[in-house]
């Protein structure tokens, strides 16, 4: 797929939002793959046109982080948190049984272009463990069975809403999201589940609260006098 002007210009849009342009390039990245399904040759020249800077800075990027992806992504990600808790709560499991079901390995993408598969690190979602991703949004207390349920929804084409945030959308227009073009689903759905808010319902029940600037500012200052 060849780059078209209006993505050049969504890509210039981007840079703009900046005070330095290149603090755009993850965005600008995100774009990239929204539009080509992953990091293309094309994307990368883009990019570093556009800001001013090298093919091999961009690529450098691009090769570190892992949400970048060198070759064509599914209609879904589907991440399962491999992670020492979420693997103990059954992750290893969970992981197994869809690379069997999906008759794919880790990286991999079903030979209907629909589901790609892959073993993610901590999401930082231990308290609903095990978890797994969709497209970035999470799917809590996951199960084998639950897991395979999921999978087959997306694949015929069903309805499914995240967990904690909103109906689950392809992985291109989750990445036309990411590079800051709302899609306007930012409200639905629940931002924080029960387990999440149990420290803040214990502040609240027992009357405690954050302090304010000043409050903030003294506390610094004891700290300081302590350690002279």
């Amino acid at each position: 797929m060849t780059l078209t002007q209006e993505t050049y210009g969504e890509l210039e849009e981007i840079a703009a939002r900046y005070p330095e342009a290149r603090s755009g390039l993850l965005p600008m990245l995100h774009l990239v793959q929204s539009v080509e399904g992953r990091i293309t040759p094309e994307g990368i020249e883009a990019c570093a046109g556009i800001l001013g800077i090298s093919a091999a800075e961009v690529s450098g990027v691009a090769t570190f982080y892992t949400m970048y992806k060198r070759k064509p992504v599914g209609d879904y990600l589907v991440g399962v948190c491999t992670n020492t808790l979420c693997a103990v709560m059954g992750g290893d499991a969970i992981f197994e049984r869809l690379k069997d079901h999906l008759d794919v390995g880790n990286d991999e993408t079903t030979a209907d272009g629909k589901i790609s598969l892959e073993h993610v690190e901590c999401n930082a979602a231990c308290d609903y463990a095990p978890v797994m991703m969709v497209n970035w949004e999470f799917m809590d207390n996951m199960t084998p069975a639950s897991a395979v349920q999921l999978v087959d929804d997306l694949r015929e084409g069903k309805e499914v809403s995240s967990t904690r945030g909103p109906r689950l959308c392809t992985w291109r227009e989750a990445e036309r999201v990411l590079a800051g073009f709302p899609d306007g689903r930012v409200d639905e759905g629940p931002g924080a589940g029960p387990a999440s808010l149990v420290g803040l319902e214990i502040a609240r029940d027992n009357g405690w609260t954050a302090p304010d600037g000043d409050g903030a500012k003294a506390i610094d200052s004891k700290t300081e006098e302590g350690k002279k």
